[in-house]
C-alpha cells in the first residue's frame, strides 16, 4: 500500500503569512506520513524560512515581489493581484517540472488566499483542494455571505437575518471584520479541507453538510503535542521571526505550577501605544507572574514601561508558542484569537482571555467564550481593554469561581483534539479517505 502512495503526488501551494504556512506545511507532513509524495510551493521570499524533513520537497514560485515579498507591495491589493499573475505563470511552470520528474502531480492543494490555483489545477485536469485556514464557522458565514443569504446592517445589534443553521446567535461585535468574497468557487473543488475538527464544530457540519461539504482534517497542530505518530515533528518547521526560546523556557522553569499568564497577539496583529499600557499596567495589578511576547517594542517609552514592571515579568520579541503553551508553569493564554493560536489553545487544553483585534477574530472570541467555554471575553471601552478589565478576565480564569469549569472544559477539548487526529479519529479518518480518493480517482 505504502508504494502504491507513492504513485499520488500532493502539491500544496501556501499563502506566505506564518498562520497560513504551518497549518499547510503540517498537512503537507500528514500525508507524507502516510506514504503520499507531498511539494510544498511557497514565495520565494519565504522559501528560505521553510526548514523541515528532507521528506517533503520545498520548491519556489514567484508573488511577483521576489525580493521583499509582501512588505515590498504598495497595497494588499496589488500584492493579490501580483500574486495572481506570477503565481499563475510559475505554479503553472513547476507542475509541468514535477511531470517530467516521474511522479506527476494529481492534486493542487492551495490557501484559499489564492483562488487562481483553482484554474491552473484546471488546466492539468487534475484535482484541486481549497484549504480553509479559518474556522468552519466563520467560513460559512462567509459562504453565507457569497450566496446572498446573509445581511449585515451595521448599525443594528445583531444580524439582520434569520438565524443560520449550526451558528450561535451573534451580535455585530461578533462578526468578521473582513470579508473574504472567494467562496464562490467551493463547488468547483473536489475537496474543500478545513483546519479544524468534527467534535469542535459538530453542529455546524451536521447543518451544512448537504449544502457545503467542508471535510474537517485538522487541527493541524504538530504531532510531538498531539498523537506523536509522526516521529520528529516538534515544531511546524517554518518561522519567519527570529527568536531565542531557551529563555523563555529557562524562566518558565522557575515558576510555579499553572500561574503564568502567557500574552501574545499572534504574528499579524498589532496594538496600538494605549493598549499596550493598559495591558501592562493591568498585568502588573494582577500580581501574577507573566510571559509576554511584545513584538510592538520599537521606541523608548515603551521599553522604559517594560522597565517600570519589575521582575514579575519577563517580555520577550518572538517566542516558539507551542513550547510556551505546553510548559507545565502557563496557566492562561491572553490571546488575540486568531486561529491557529484559538487551535493551540485549545490543542494544549490551555484557559483563554480573548482579546480579539480584526478580521475573524471576534467570532473566534465568542466561540471559546460562549460555546466551547474555555475563557472569557474582555470587555472594550471605546476599542480598549482597560487595566481593570484584563485584571478581572485573569481573576476569573485564574481563581475565580469559574476557573474549575473553565479549566475542566480545556482539559476536554484537549483530550479531542488529540482524538480526532489519532488513528481512527475523524480527522484522521477524512484524511484516509481523501489519499483513497486519489489513488481510486473514478470511484
Amino acid at each position: 500500500m505504502q508504494n502504491q502512495r507513492r504513485h499520488a503526488h500532493v502539491l500544496v501551494v501556501t499563502y506566505p503569512a506564518q498562520g497560513h504556512i504551518n497549518p499547510l506545511i503540517q498537512f503537507a507532513k500528514r500525508l507524507t506520513s502516510k506514504g503520499v509524495k507531498t511539494t510544498v510551493a511557497t514565495t520565494l521570499y519565504t522559501v528560505k524560512s521553510i526548514n523541515v524533513s528532507s521528506t517533503i520537497a520545498i520548491e519556489p514560485i514567484s508573488d511577483g515581489f521576489d525580493e521583499g515579498g509582501f512588505n515590498q507591495a504598495p497595497t494588499l491589493q496589488a500584492y493579490l493581484e501580483s500574486f495572481k499573475a506570477a503565481g499563475s505563470k510559475t505554479l503553472t511552470e513547476l507542475i509541468m517540472k514535477l511531470n517530467n520528474s516521474g511522479t506527476p502531480v494529481c492534486c493542487v492543494a492551495y490557501d484559499l488566499m489564492l483562488p487562481w490555483a483553482l484554474d491552473v489545477a484546471k488546466d492539468f485536469g487534475i484535482s484541486a483542494a481549497m484549504m480553509l485556514t479559518n474556522s468552519a464557522s466563520v467560513c460559512s458565514l462567509y459562504w453565507h455571505i457569497n450566496q446572498g443569504g446573509l445581511n449585515l446592517l451595521a448599525k443594528q445589534e445583531t444580524l439582520a437575518a434569520p438565524p443560520m443553521p449550526g451558528l450561535p446567535s451573534l451580535d455585530v461585535s461578533d462578526l468578521p471584520t473582513l470579508i473574504l468574497d472567494i467562496f464562490g468557487i467551493c463547488e468547483e473543488n473536489d475537496w474543500v479541507f478545513c483546519n479544524s475538527f468534527e467534535e469542535l464544530e459538530s453542529e455546524l457540519v451536521e447543518a451544512l453538510m448537504a449544502k457545503w461539504p467542508v471535510v474537517m482534517i485538522g487541527p493541524m497542530v504538530p504531532s510531538f503535542y498531539l498523537d506523536s505518530r509522526i516521529e520528529g515533528d516538534t515544531s511546524y518547521g517554518a518561522s519567519l521571526w527570529n527568536y531565542d526560546n531557551d529563555q523563555c523556557l529557562k524562566w518558565l522553569d522557575s515558576m510555579p505550577l499553572k500561574s503564568v499568564v502567557y500574552v501574545s497577539f499572534g504574528s499579524m496583529a498589532s496594538i496600538s501605544n494605549e493598549q499596550f499600557q493598559e495591558i501592562a499596567w493591568g498585568l502588573k495589578a494582577s500580581n501574577m507572574p507573566f510571559l509576554w511576547v511584545a513584538k510592538e517594542l520599537k521606541d523608548n517609552q515603551l521599553l522604559e514601561l517594560i522597565d517600570s514592571i519589575g521582575e514579575m515579568g519577563l517580555v520577550v520579541k518572538w517566542c516558539n508558542q507551542l513550547e510556551v503553551l505546553a510548559h507545565q508553569a502557563v496557566g492562561c493564554f491572553v490571546t488575540h484569537c486568531g486561529w491557529n493560536s484559538t487551535l493551540e489553545g485549545l490543542s494544549l487544553g490551555v484557559p483563554m482571555v480573548c482579546v480579539p483585534q480584526w478580521s475573524d477574530q471576534p467570532t473566534n472570541a465568542k466561540f471559546l467564550a460562549h460555546v466551547w467555554k474555555v475563557g472569557v471575553r474582555a470587555k472594550q471601552d471605546q476599542g480598549i481593554v482597560t487595566r481593570e478589565e484584563l485584571g478581572n478576565c485573569l481573576r476569573e480564569v485564574m481563581i475565580g469561581e469559574r476557573s474549575g469549569e473553565i479549566k475542566s472544559n480545556a482539559s476536554k477539548w484537549k483530550e479531542l483534539a488529540k482524538r480526532a487526529v489519532s488513528v481512527g479519529g475523524s480527522s484522521d479518518r477524512n484524511i484516509d479517505e481523501f489519499i483513497a480518493k486519489l489513488l481510486k480517482p473514478d470511484q
